[in-house]
């Protein structure tokens, strides 16, 4: 399995302390910077556009991992590649089959970033099982988008179990990342069913930055 992950969501982030918490991330041992982009049709909520990472990538140096919860995720996914997206993760449910699934994702490596893939709560990874080598990543939901703060759903990690299983079998490069609900406990939950790529907002950005990134950390060892 490839090296633990953190990518605190800035979904999180206290905005009236902005600076302060973008340098603390940035001192931190996270990697990755987790940008969670709602049209308030797809998801109901409404969140950040292209010029808000653009700043973002300028104020730290770390990966900047965009989750596009949209309807048309063909033109937002091309907006973000070029404000400078080095991930973007679309939502299966946002597109019309798994056919277009890959031709997104397709599309999106040839645009020079990685492609990722997310699923909702009930929504199955057996469609994509068959296509992993076409994505970079895919993204398990642990709570329904839309909201931080919600409570991790356990029965979630049977996707994980499934995803690890074959990635493990084919030699594959693809990552798993897990969304919602993540802290000290249910992170130990996540990498031990095979999760090694952890998005946790309210746990890192409300507690200390750089000892929350730690602790998550520390469930690998």
């Amino acid at each position: 399995m490839k090296e633990l992950v953190i990518a605190p969501s800035i979904l999180s982030l206290d905005y009236s302390r902005t600076s302060e918490q973008l340098k603390e991330l940035d001192e931190s041992n996270a990697k990755w910077m987790h940008f969670d982009v709602m049209d308030g049709h797809f998801v109901p909520n409404l969140t950040f556009g292209p010029d808000l990472l653009k700043g973002f990538k300028k104020a730290v140096d770390m990966v900047m991992d965009v989750h596009i919860m949209v309807d048309n995720p063909d033109m937002v996914a091309e907006i973000f590649a070029k404000a400078g997206a080095d991930v973007i993760t679309f939502h299966l449910e946002a597109v019309k089959d798994v056919d277009a699934c890959i031709q997104l994702c397709r599309k999106i490596r040839e645009m020079g970033v990685q492609a990722g893939v997310s699923v909702k709560p009930k929504t199955s990874v057996d469609a994509l099982l068959a296509h992993l080598k076409e994505m970079d990543l895919v993204l398990i939901m642990s709570v329904e988008p839309g909201f931080g703060g919600q409570s991790f759903m356990e029965d979630t990690l049977e996707k994980v179990r499934i995803l690890r299983e074959r990635i493990e079998k084919e030699g594959l490069n693809t990552r798993i990342e897990i969304d919602g609900g993540i802290n000290g406990e249910t992170a130990k939950l996540a990498v031990a069913a095979g999760v090694d790529t952890l998005v946790a907002g309210s746990y890192v950005f409300k507690n200390g930055i750089a000892e929350s990134v730690d602790k998550l950390l520390a469930c690998q060892r």
